[in-house]
């Protein structure tokens, strides 16, 4: 009996740990602070607690709206499963350790309007998936190791405000879809890349 009631009060505690926020985004809450080696953090996150209380993460209306952790000593992959966080709005995570590609699934980011991962290790290509960040505003990628071609279909983040894809090792022609955005102000691409101006199509 005393072991019955152990086990229940254990799941009681960990279903309120995460009561603000469904399972899925409490997953890839975890997966992310795993998969970075969350206990070498500067800031580290008390997995005990409320995803509310914890370091860079906002939450609004019972969802992860922002996450926000420049020089964090944040490490390793990013994990695939954060996509998980359909209602993101920020990810901002300048100038850490990480290293691996852009997981193809951030193109499920639907909300999604600043993604910053200048400053880190992160190699492979942009993925595809990118074009399909319908709110994107600004997109900053400088100063990793990142290669191959810019995605030609760019020209439809029709909101993007800010490009910025400067020190990787980027080839090919910039996508002459970019020059028909009237919202871009700030275009960041040529300094320590391999990227040509685009030719007329």
């Amino acid at each position: 009996m005393k072991t019955l009631l152990s086990i229940f009060f254990a799941l009681l505690f960990s279903l309120s740990t995460f009561a603000q926020i469904s399972e899925s985004e409490a997953t890839a809450l975890k997966d992310f602070y795993t998969a970075t080696q969350g206990d070498n953090w500067t800031q580290k996150w008390d997995l005990t607690k409320e995803a509310s209380d914890y370091d860079g993460v906002t939450i609004e209306n019972g969802h992860v709206t922002e996450i926000r952790m420049l020089f964090n000593n944040v490490s390793g992959s990013l994990p695939a499963s954060l996509s998980a966080l359909t209602e993101l709005k920020v990810l901002e995570l300048s100038f850490n350790k990480l290293s691996g590609p852009i997981p193809a699934t951030f193109g499920d980011f639907k909300k999604l309007e600043l993604l910053a991962l200048n400053g880190n290790s992160i190699s492979g290509s942009i993925p595809q998936s990118i074009v399909n960040l319908d709110n994107l505003k600004q997109f900053h990628v400088s100063s990793n190791k990142l290669t191959g071609e810019l995605p030609v279909e760019l020209g439809r983040l029709t909101k993007l405000e800010v490009f910025n894809v400067f020190d990787n090792n980027l080839s090919g022609a910039l996508p002459i879809e970019l020059a028909s955005n009237r919202n871009l102000k700030e275009f960041m691409a040529v300094s320590y890349t391999h990227l040509t101006l685009p030719t007329k199509r």
